[in-house]
């Protein structure tokens, strides 16, 4: 361990004085193919070259030696809430009633840094749930270099409509605060979509669907002419709406209104997937959330069968997959443990997505839909947002949790 650590600093030092470095890996997954012997070269911030190793020019370089590695563009989590930790740890309902908005900002920091050392050099955060406008502070702490963390995307407080949210199960005497913030009709819609964009949010995340009342099933919430104002609203200021849709009328009219991603889609038919891909719409699938709630609440993974609930999860992802819908990789990281975020690419795996294109979902695919044209490929021009790991992931997916090196705009992050 000393000596890790010692050679950890000299790298950081070396980096610290060269303005160019050059990274050699066994091989290179560029965000879209797998390039074996290539090489990357950084110059401050960005990528300068990348290519066939003998091509790379070291002279003037700080040189680092990644032997056994794929060096990938940093990987992109599309849907996470750093402001949340695991529910078995901590009820949602207690995080969003109980927790002082300072302890869950500081757990935040904490969740920021162990997922930029997991290798994720972004994150788009898709609500605080309950914490108001505080995931617009942590992303400004991050970028002015006061804490280690993730570049993020920012939805802050999320829309819900009236009556469908929680936390719930209160006497209905007591009005008590909500995880996102309610708006309905017209006027309040509009005024509800700017408060968030003037506050900081760089997407707007509507709940197009939820569980109406005290523990009933999930219904549509907004309208489709209420869906498809919000969309028009955030598109005058450039901004998308994503959509928590996990059924299929939710996830219909989110689909017409023009929402960018739809999250969960856990009800999604055939017919709904082929709209999907009609109207390109992706599909962040958060497989990962519903096999970790669905062990809280007592399943044993791999000694007992499947729920029903993760049986159907499977076959919606399969319809997915056959509608060629875009596939988006978000675990709804919160729900489980920041830091952990590689379980959702094992579980696309598992779940039946090719090895590649899962890559792909976290690098170039994610960078596309979410519209961050710097980063996601590893490309000359583009964010030197860099990560090592040992092995190959196209060959074992599980490699992706052995990090070796996380570079973030071209700079190096000490590796747990």
């Amino acid at each position: 361990m000393k000596s890790y650590l010692i050679l950890a600093l000299s790298l950081l030092i070396g980096v610290a004085k060269a303005q160019s470095v050059v990274l050699r890996p066994d091989r290179v997954f560029d965000g879209e193919v797998m390039r074996e012997g290539w090489a990357v070269r950084v110059n401050n911030d960005r990528i300068e070259a990348v290519g066939p190793a003998a091509e790379i020019r070291a002279e003037g370089a700080q040189l680092i030696d990644l032997r056994g590695t794929t060096l990938m563009p940093g990987l992109i989590e599309g849907h996470s809430h750093l402001l949340l930790h695991p529910y078995n740890e901590t009820p949602w309902d207690d995080q969003v009633l109980r927790e002082a908005r300072s302890e869950r900002v500081a757990r935040a920091t904490v969740h920021a840094r162990k997922t930029l050392l997991a290798g994720f050099t972004t994150v788009r955060d898709l609500g605080t749930e309950g914490a108001d406008y505080d995931d617009v502070g942590l992303k400004q702490a991050i970028d002015k270099g006061i804490i280690p963390g993730p570049r993020m995307v920012v939805a802050t407080r999320a829309l819900i409509a009236t009556g469908s949210y929680g936390p719930k199960s209160f006497s209905p005497d007591i009005e008590v605060p909500q995880g996102a913030e309610e708006a309905n009709g017209h006027d309040q819609l509009i005024q509800a979509v700017r408060r968030q964009i003037g506050k900081g949010a760089d997407v707007v995340k509507v709940y197009a669907d939820y569980r109406w009342g005290l523990m009933a099933d999930a219904r549509p919430t907004f309208t489709l002419d209420e869906l498809k104002l919000m969309v028009e609203v955030a598109a005058s200021s450039g901004r998308a709406v994503v959509a928590h849709a996990g059924t299929a009328e939710g996830m219909r009219r989110a689909i017409l209104a023009g929402c960018r991603t739809l999250e969960h889609g856990d009800a999604g038919t055939p017919e709904i997937f082929a709209l999907m891909k009609e109207r390109g719409v992706a599909l962040c699938p958060t497989l990962a959330a519903g096999d970790a709630v669905s062990q809280y609440r007592g399943w044993r993974k791999g000694q007992e069968p499947e729920p029903e609930r993760i049986r159907n999860k499977r076959t919606t992802f399969r319809q997915a997959l056959d509608a060629g819908v875009t596939i988006c990789f978000g675990g709804d990281v919160g729900v489980f443990a920041h830091g952990d975020n590689a379980r959702e690419l094992e579980m696309m795996v598992e779940y039946g997505m090719a090895p590649l294109a899962v890559l792909r979902s976290a690098t170039s695919v994610n960078a596309d839909v979410f519209g961050l044209t710097d980063r996601g490929r590893v490309k000359a021009g583009l964010l030197a947002d860099l990560v090592a790991v040992t092995g190959n992931p196209v060959q074992e997916m599980g490699a992706v949790r052995r990090v070796k090196l996380v570079m973030k705009g071209g700079k190096l992050v000490t590796t747990p």
